[in-house]
């Protein structure tokens, strides 16, 4: 049976809930996907007394059906394509058409790193127990190139915490992590909204504030210098 959140912080509760269930190595970063990741991860971070940072990675929408991700990007240095070839050939997308959409939303990340981050320097992750959080999980295509992304950054433990995603998804993501922790494994499964009351469009200022509810707690980990 499906579970309904009444909105992302309610369904962040319920994840920091249960994982809090078993104790957790320190130091512990939580990593959320912005947009809609950032409500549900910052309740996560508090219950956890983790830090709060964000993953910044953007999908690349087939031309027709931009919801439909036929790869993602996430900031690094270099960035890092994960390309979904199996969607991205039934949507008759090559590489040209993948690489050219990646700078437009690589555009978008930078942005987005102005605007949430300002100045401050990422959280050091190396040797960290990380936490990655989103609202939900469709394709997986956009989670799958954070979680590898992040695979090359020393991490002590990786973590994939989510309300819900469909079963055969997870699945395919198990690989990518240590531990998979999600409260509702739906199948058959169409869409992230309908397990949300409220699934309104996450806002700046609401990614801001609830980096900033998070922020007074002391740092776990101290930021690169």
């Amino acid at each position: 049976m499906s579970l309904e959140f009444a909105n992302r912080a309610e369904a962040g509760r319920a994840l920091a809930q249960r994982l809090t269930e078993k104790p957790r190595e320190a130091p512990i970063v939580v990593l959320a996907l912005p947009r809609g990741g950032v409500p549900v991860a910052a309740e996560v971070a508090r219950a956890l007394n983790a830090e709060l940072d964000l993953i910044l990675v953007r999908k690349i929408g087939a031309p027709f059906q931009p919801e439909l991700a036929v790869a993602a990007i996430v900031d690094g240095n270099p960035p890092e394509i994960v390309v979904d070839d199996e969607t991205s050939a039934l949507c008759g997308v090559d590489r040209h058409y993948i690489d050219a959409q990646a700078q437009r939303e690589l555009r978008e990340i930078e942005r987005r790193r102005r605007v949430y981050l300002g100045s401050r320097p990422p959280a050091d992750v190396a040797g960290a127990t990380v936490i990655v959080v989103d609202d939900g999980i469709a394709t997986g295509t956009t989670m799958r190139a954070a979680l590898r992304a992040l695979r090359n950054r020393h991490l002590k433990r990786l973590v994939l915490a989510v309300p819900v995603a469909p079963a055969e998804t997870l699945a395919s993501l198990r690989s990518e992590v240590d531990e998979v922790v999600c409260l509702s494994r739906s199948s058959p499964f169409h869409a992230i909204g309908p397990f949300y009351s409220d699934f309104h469009q996450v806002s700046d200022d609401e990614v801001l504030a609830a980096l900033h509810s998070v922020r007074h707690l002391e740092p776990v980990l101290k930021p690169l210098t």
